[in-house]
């Protein structure tokens, strides 16, 4: 064959493979979009990616490679800064909201959104759990379940047993050399946590547990390949596990109940048994677990995770670390002689930490995006989402747009001295109905650790330096390998 032979195949080949990317590349839209007629010409600018995995693999890279942002920035320079997009995740056409006013709208809106989370996630933290509820049973659980989290009287019970766990836990630690402090704190707050549901501390049952949240936690946002070495297969396991553990500690305490052994304290466990609707129609044992399920999860990982990068923040910047403990010493200078430890006011009245921790939870980007999904057709800023579609909503593109946030990169605690954000556009724990239930105890559960860290303790890490694993949450690849030391001049609480 001549050279214009040659060239004329190659020219062909290279046509021919253009040709089948171009292809795959409308399959998606032909699949999802012909059969919305007229409304597919006003869905939001974006692509519906590849068939099957739709856009997932950039979602992927860019939270691997660590360059999270750079998934929703490649949206705003394709499409300019609309604020909502439509793609193809998680195994479904879905409009992602990037900008404190399509998320509000998504959020507060539970009119036209229910929630939309991927089936994955339902087979890993529950049907029967706040992921999969409808509004009314939401509702109900909520109902339920507020006063026992976030209640004043609650908060005031927990402080007292979180005040002891963190002064003997830094204790502790200040004796062990090196540690990976994100490991020990996360199994700090989930003993809270246990204790504050099950009545369990530091026993065989809280251990299993513990162990097993990790693998769960890695599964949530994977892609759900159900084979052996793939992060969601290793979830699986684990939630068969979890449901075996909590199944087991149910048994018994039905048992118990039958013959009249009443628990020393009352638990969320009791409180999940004993429940009845209007109808006198209480919660089946999977209810129970499912809820168990998320409530021990996302209460212990979410304050583990904050107190940790709370913590390296502050000694990364002086400046802040000062301001913050000073306020803590100025505290306890300010208190009745005769008051022993922490009282709830005392954490209320923590201003300044209180600022740093909203920063960090800004910074951080704990929860990158919730899931929604349109019951009917919806406009938002002039474009329809079609109903089923679902809807991401992205907590972390908000707080780290520049528009929004100014340096958004940047930790400073005192941008809150003269920001007020508007509604959108601080959503670290949602907004709405389904704002998170536990925050109010996580806050505080943050802050009692900071407090005696402050005021008593110095954290050295080891790899300063250390580069940080993105999913399922933000975290150094070392877990924050360092070691604790206690300053020679402490204030504590009187023992």
């Amino acid at each position: 064959m001549d050279f214009g032979g040659i060239r004329a195949v190659s020219i062909a080949i290279v046509g021919g493979f253009a040709a089948l990317v171009g292809l795959l590349k409308r399959m998606n839209v032909w699949f999802y979009e012909t059969g919305l007629g007229e409304k597919r010409y006003s869905l939001p600018p974006g692509d519906l990616g590849w068939p099957l995995i739709g856009n997932m693999w950039a979602f992927l890279r860019a939270f691997k490679t660590g360059y999270p942002d750079a998934f929703i920035s490649s949206f705003v320079k394709r499409f300019s800064r609309t604020g909502i997009y439509k793609a193809f995740m998680f195994g479904s056409p879905t409009v992602l909201v990037t900008i404190p006013e399509t998320c509000k709208q998504v959020l507060m809106d539970d009119d036209h959104f229910v929630p939309g989370w991927p089936e994955s996630t339902h087979k890993l933290i529950g049907r029967k759990s706040f992921v999969g509820l409808s509004h009314e049973e939401h509702h109900w659980i909520r109902k339920l379940t507020a006063a026992p989290v976030n209640g004043h009287e609650a908060l005031s019970v927990y402080l007292g047993y979180i005040e002891i766990a963190v002064v003997s836990a830094l204790e502790k630690w200040a004796g062990m050399g090196q540690i990976e402090f994100l490991t020990e704190l996360r199994r700090l707050t989930f003993r809270i946590i246990t204790y504050i549901f099950l009545s369990s501390e530091g026993d065989p049952v809280m251990e299993d547990l513990e162990r097993e949240y990790t693998d769960l936690n890695f599964g949530v946002r994977a892609m759900a390949i159900n084979l052996p070495g793939f992060a969601y297969y290793r979830a699986l396991k684990a939630r068969k596990k979890l449901v075996a553990i909590l199944q087991s500690v149910l048994n018994e305490r039905r048992e118990k109940k039958a013959r009249n052994v009443h628990q020393a304290k009352k638990d969320m466990m009791d409180a999940l048994i004993e429940v009845k609707d209007e109808n006198g129609q209480g919660l089946d044992d999977e209810g129970i677990i499912d809820v168990l399920i998320m409530y021990l999860n996302a209460g212990h990982e979410s304050s583990g995770h904050i107190a940790t990068w709370a913590t390296v923040l502050l000694q990364e910047h002086p400046e802040f670390l000062e301001k913050a403990k000073a306020e803590q010493e100025e505290i306890i200078r300010n208190r009745p002689p005769t008051q022993k430890g922490l009282s709830l006011k005392e954490v209320r009245r923590m201003d300044y930490l209180s600022k740093v921790i909203d920063e960090t939870l800004r910074l951080v980007n704990f929860s990158t995006m919730v899931f929604r999904e349109a019951t009917s057709d919806v406009n938002i800023s002039g474009y329809t989402i079609p109903k089923g579609w679902k809807v991401q909503v992205w907590f972390r593109n908000v707080h780290m747009d520049p528009e929004v946030y100014p340096d958004p990169k940047e930790f400073n605690p005192d941008r809150w001295d003269v920001y007020t954000p508007k509604a959108g556009a601080f959503i670290p724990f949602g907004a709405g109905s389904r704002l998170c239930p536990g925050n109010d105890l996580a806050k505080m559960e943050i802050s009692i650790f900071l407090h005696y860290f402050l005021l008593g303790y110095q954290l050295k890490r080891l790899n300063p330096k250390c580069p940080s694993r993105c999913l399922p949450h933000p975290r150094p690849i070392d877990n924050c390998l360092a070691t604790i030391t206690k300053l020679p001049k402490t204030i504590f609480i009187e023992e």
